[in-house]
């Protein structure tokens, strides 16, 4: 036993990583875990906690939220949104480009770092990829974003979809830096045109959010942007995966050798159609909630691998916001950060899902896809201490208006689920503790920009490429 005393020892637990469980305990001092093993070679320590008949798992790492700030605060912020990751096991948000002003200038960029100042956990920024400021991408790496989000079809903000002209340039561009695009990968003309004619007919039932939304507008995007990416050697990301149909061409992507990643969300994986007539406007979401089919689909594609990881879509609103009789007018998404492992945890202990299964696709996949790997996501020495401890047994029920987010107001109000986080800890310090907020942790969270790492291919048609056609240096 080491004679050196540390922060912190986290005893007695069950670890769990993407690949097996093990009774051990894990040492954590300045922030960073020491040492994983048996109690008996851990160090003294300042503080111990009893972890006997618990699963200490890598915090969760969500890839997709909107905390609102800045702009929309009425519905988020960085300190609720961030409260409501504590709550939730997760230790890591990549947070959206749709605020007021929009993340796509240095400017509006400085103003949400400024923002974020009020964070319990660890963040990444995301940069607007658009029509109009495929001059100011570089300019968004160099001030400090984390990835990169393309609305290929309309969400909240009504931010416009850039051509494909645009996308390949900005494609370009990105790709020398090798950091990550997320994509909101739905085809805005199909919805366009086709939300337009509804409303003419006078249809405006929730179920006509889905007629609007087929899932070709997913098919056809995720192979557009697929080819784009493979032309470029662009690393993409799929968000919020929701039909089966669009694993096809995730999954001759990946054949191809294009690095491709996706993800889908609870709303996906336990929402239905059957679903519509009880929740009316508060289920309207882009994309949509699908037929039964397509959640079986996802569960099989979570298993497999062809879907890589789980995020939320963390998207608040009022009550107001939601409740519309003319769906047209419903403000789409609901909060989701807080929910998420509750949720996923049950879905273990009905055998959807084995637990190295959810830290795979929870933690460990994430962490990998943006560069954060092995600093997060993983349980070793030398990593972020980005730790959830949960108790599998615990059964407890979704109640809204206990939610951590300033918004109150989800489809999974109500909801038993089995498997609660106890404990959240961002690089060593509780966020979280004994199922409440360690409000003097407020700010602790940091940028990931400082640990990321992503590999710089050089894209496939460097010849080809706008910068080199115009005569500007290309790297």
């Amino acid at each position: 036993m080491s004679s050196t005393t540390v922060d912190l020892v986290i005893s007695g637990g069950t670890v769990v990583t993407h690949e097996t469980t093990f009774p051990g305990s894990i040492a954590v001092d300045k922030g960073r875990i020491v040492a994983v093993g048996e109690v008996a070679i851990m160090p003294s320590a300042r503080e111990t906690l009893d972890a006997k008949g618990l699963h200490v798992l890598p915090g969760a790492i969500d890839v997709h939220v909107h905390f609102r700030e800045p702009g929309y605060t009425h519905k988020e912020d960085w300190e609720t949104g961030t409260a409501a990751a504590a709550m939730g096991g997760t230790t890591t948000v990549f947070d959206m480009p749709n605020v007021e002003p929009p993340t796509g200038t240095p400017a509006a960029l400085a103003l949400k770092l400024e923002a974020a100042k009020k964070a319990y956990v660890d963040y990444g920024i995301y940069g607007l990829l658009a029509e109009d400021n495929v001059d100011q991408l570089e300019a968004l790496i160099e001030g400090g974003v984390a990835g990169f989000k393309c609305f290929m079809g309309n969400t909240f903000g009504n931010l416009p979809s850039p051509s494909t002209g645009a996308m390949l340039e900005a494609f370009e561009i990105i790709a020398k830096h090798g950091y990550r695009i997320s994509l909101h990968a739905e085809t805005a003309s199909i919805m366009a045109w086709r939300q337009k004619k509804l409303m003419a007919a006078g249809k405006h039932a929730p179920l006509d959010h889905l007629a609007a939304r087929p899932a070709v507008v997913a098919i056809e995007a995720v192979a557009r942007a697929a080819i784009l990416a493979e032309w470029t050697g662009a690393r993409i990301h799929v968000l919020h995966i929701s039909s089966a149909d669009e694993l096809r061409p995730l999954r001759e992507a990946k054949a191809r050798g294009v690095d491709i990643t996706g993800e889908t969300c609870p709303q996906y994986l336990l929402h239905d159609t059957t679903d519509y007539a009880r929740l009316g406007s508060i289920i309207r979401v882009n994309p949509p909630v699908r037929e039964p089919h397509h959640k079986h689909a996802l569960w099989a594609a979570l298993k497999d691998g062809t879907v890589d990881m789980i995020a939320t879509d963390h998207a608040p609103h009022t009550p107001e916001e939601k409740i519309k009789n003319d769906i047209w007018t419903a403000d789409c998404g609901w909060p989701g950060v807080e929910t998420q492992m509750p949720l996923m945890l049950t879905a273990v202990s009905e055998g959807k899902l084995s637990i190295t299964d959810y830290v795979r696709i929870s933690a460990y996949n994430p962490a990998r896809a943006w560069g954060l790997h092995p600093a997060k996501g993983a349980i070793v020495p030398g990593a972020d201490a980005d730790i959830a401890i949960v108790d599998l047994s615990r059964t407890d029920t979704i109640e809204q208006e206990k939610l951590a987010s300033r918004s109150k107001i989800t489809t999974f109000h109500g909801m038993k689920v089995k498997g609660v986080p106890m404990h959240t800890i961002v690089r060593g310090r509780f966020v979280m503790r004994d199922r409440k907020l360690v409000t003097a942790a407020k700010g602790h969270g940091q940028s990931v920009r400082r640990i990321q790492r992503m590999p710089t291919p050089r894209p496939m048609n460097v010849d080809q490429t706008m910068a080199s056609v115009l005569g500007r240096t290309t790297t």
